[in-house]
């Protein structure tokens, strides 16, 4: 059968894209080998840009792809009821052992910001309640609530945590301050967006618990990046994303409700059951689950104590290197415990970031996040581990020359 060819081309492929995808490229540009990249880059990109969106591998494509193929040989049995929907509720199945969360607890999604949406929604919140949030937020992580603010008159209350504060201590007791007798909701990222910070989620998640409100994560920047043990992390819902350091096909995401908040947090896709197709949920990008499925396979064979090894020792290339260039100012946590891959710097007031960006860009073909300008004026480098130290090098001293 082409379904299971395929699966079998795809776990003898698991072994090889586990070793090229650590060791990465010698030098940069050497991506720019298609026939021997596991990657699909342009030539000679270097990409430094996994927290927006991460590439996904051949062999993930490939296995998006046969999945693809064989639903339209018979395309209401493969969706509903063949080899192909099975495949896709395995990869629920297994999403939820590699994130520590049962089964039934799991929804997949499109997105992070899908999954909040749906979190948000699924709570009965009335006029007056407060929802209590971060300054360091995506807007996939806040607009739900300000939708909520503006539809039914819930409050949304924030702490401000300032750019450079990154002691988790501090950070949760400015959390326990803020805390009303009429917050409800706690919602903040489990990494955030503009600067990387590890936040103190169990601690936060345990407060939240005691004062009986619930505690809601955006994970966007943390699942495949970081372990994630939804059990021991002790929140009640949490919202991830398939396409970005799990390098997964793009539109795939992860809505977690802890079952003793399955009461008070009822995403509507879930009236029908937690399966990915359902009366409730409809049907759904199923090719795109099962290639989830094969990069979470990929993810467990390659190891994630050796894959979060080698983005730390990247990331930590990058923190020193970016430490070195005189006029900016670094505004992640140094090497340790709240580090993340994330590493953001701001810039001075006469090089705007849009503007480095480009530079990058177009000069040097190098691709970076510029850090929005609600945030701060600054730009955010995000390797993973098809990325190498010589393409690091590259971009500091790229970033050092347009800032000259």
């Amino acid at each position: 059968m082409m379904f299971d060819s395929a699966r079998r081309d795809f776990l003898t492929s698991v072994g090889l894209t586990s070793m090229t995808g650590l060791a990465g490229c010698a030098t940069p540009g050497a991506n720019a080998e298609a026939t021997t990249s596991p990657y699909g880059f342009a030539p000679g990109l270097i990409y430094l840009n996994t927290a927006s969106l991460g590439p996904t591998p051949r062999s993930v494509f490939e296995r998006t792809m046969a999945a693809w193929r064989e639903i339209e040989t018979n395309p209401v049995r493969q969706s509903y009821r063949g080899d192909v929907a099975l495949a896709a509720e395995s990869a629920r199945q297994r999403a939820a052992a590699f994130l520590g969360c049962d089964m039934g607890e799991l929804l997949i999604t499109r997105s992070t910001t899908e999954a909040m949406n749906s979190i948000a929604q699924g709570i009965v919140l009335e006029r007056g309640d407060r929802v209590l949030t971060t300054n360091h937020e995506h807007h996939g992580g806040e607009f739900c609530w300000q939708y909520l603010q503006r539809k039914r008159g819930v409050e949304v209350d924030v702490v401000r945590i300032p750019l450079t504060e990154h002691d988790p201590a501090a950070i949760l007791g400015r959390f326990e301050a803020a805390i009303t007798r009429r917050t409800r909701v706690i919602s903040l990222s489990h990494v955030l967006t503009t600067n990387g910070l590890r936040m103190p989620i169990t601690e936060i998640a345990a407060l939240a618990r005691a004062r009986n409100v619930l505690c809601i994560v955006d994970g966007a920047q943390a699942i495949g990046e970081i372990p994630v043990d939804l059990h021991a992390l002790g929140c009640h819902a949490y919202a991830g994303a398939g396409h970005k350091w799990l390098m997964g096909p793009k539109g795939t995401g992860f809505l977690y409700v802890s079952n003793d908040a399955a009461e008070r947090i009822e995403p509507m896709q879930r009236q029908d059951g937690p399966a990915y197709v359902s009366n409730s949920a409809g049907m759904g990008a199923v090719p795109l689950i099962v290639g989830l499925g094969a990069a979470i396979d990929e993810a467990q064979a390659r190891g994630m104590p050796a894959v979060v090894a080698r983005i730390l020792a990247l990331r930590s290339r990058v923190y020193q290197g970016l430490s070195s260039i005189p006029g900016i100012e670094v505004a992640s946590p140094p090497d340790g415990a709240t580090a993340s891959a994330l590493v953001a710097v701001r810039l001075p007031a006469e090089m705007p970031a849009r503007a480095l960006q480009l530079g990058l860009r177009d000069r040097h073909n190098i691709t970076v996040k510029f850090v929005e300008e609600h945030y701060f004026n600054g730009i955010r480098l995000s390797a993973h581990i098809f990325n190498t130290e010589a393409e690091i090098d590259f971009a500091i001293d790229a970033i050092r020359g347009e800032l000259a």
